[in-house]
């Protein structure tokens, strides 16, 4: 971890040349154009000073006040802020303008500054996305061997494993060690990877409800990867109760929406039909 004292340093119009351009030959500076009166300032202020201590991200955060310095905003063109300028070898490499959340600030700095994990899990992400998911959970677990608190990978890996219906594993990757933005995502899967470890756990009832009955058929469903069959169960359970189990079996194909994207045919289909159920 970075020492905050030495990576988060205040500019100004004087200094701007040695402690921005010149160090920038040595290390990536991030240069957050603000004033005490913006809102917004204050809330990207935060997430910035929180990354630069974060290990795998190897930056010098520069603040400047833009009210007590202005020739540099001008000279780099700053027309509204909070503004955020990259510096590579004495020259502005990229940039963005306003309070963007953490996920957007953290992937604005991989390609910046991609590290070995970074470039790793984007080919694992790439399976991820093409549905090629035990290669891509043998690519994560590798990942994870090498980086432990790697979190995107730890998502990822959750991701690969609840597509091929092993609740489990993922149920704990879900609930372990994933914070910030990535926490969006790993609370919408849960409800899947909770339906399946109970499935994987729990034994046959014999004496089970027609509703439950149907809803553990689901789980075989996904286990054979019939995914629409699937689907089709889960509105059926929702149809006969929409509050079953507190709301459970809607919250799972929810789960399946994000799992396979806002896009997919699949997605927007059930995701029709889902309304038309429940509204």
């Amino acid at each position: 971890m970075a020492d905050d004292q030495t990576s988060i340093i205040d500019v100004t119009d004087a200094t701007f040349e040695y402690e921005v351009l010149q160090r920038s030959f040595e290390q990536l500076v991030l240069v957050d154009f603000w004033a005490p009166w913006c809102g917004p300032c204050r809330v990207l202020g935060p997430v910035l000073e929180a990354l630069v201590t974060e290990s795998r991200f190897d930056f010098l955060l520069a603040k400047l006040n833009v009210d007590d310095n202005p020739a540099s905003a001008m000279r780099y063109q700053v027309q509204g802020i909070p503004a955020v300028k990259a510096f590579v070898d004495g020259q502005v490499a990229d940039g963005f303008t306003g309070a963007l959340p953490e996920v957007r600030v953290r992937d604005f700095l991989a390609k910046l500054a991609p590290d070995e994990a970074d470039l790793a899990y984007r080919d694992a992400a790439s399976l991820l996305a093409t549905r090629h998911w035990a290669e891509a959970e043998a690519m994560l677990r590798e990942l994870l061997q090498d980086h432990p608190g790697y979190e995107p990978a730890k998502l990822g890996l959750a991701k690969a494993l609840l597509a091929q219906a092993e609740g489990c594993e993922a149920q704990e990757l879900l609930t372990t060690g994933i914070h910030g933005a990535l926490l969006v995502h790993s609370e919408r899967l849960l409800p899947l990877a909770r339906f399946l470890c109970r499935s994987e756990t729990e034994d046959e009832d014999l004496d089970a409800a027609a509703i439950e009955v149907q809803y553990r058929q689901v789980a075989r469903l996904l286990k054979r990867r019939n995914l629409e069959a699937a689907l089709d169960g889960l509105l059926e359970v929702v149809r006969t109760d929409k509050r079953y189990r507190k709301e459970e079996p809607k919250n799972v194909m929810l789960a399946v929406f994000d799992l396979l994207g806002e896009g997919d045919p699949i997605t927007v289909a059930y995701r029709r039909e889902l309304a038309a159920v429940l509204f």
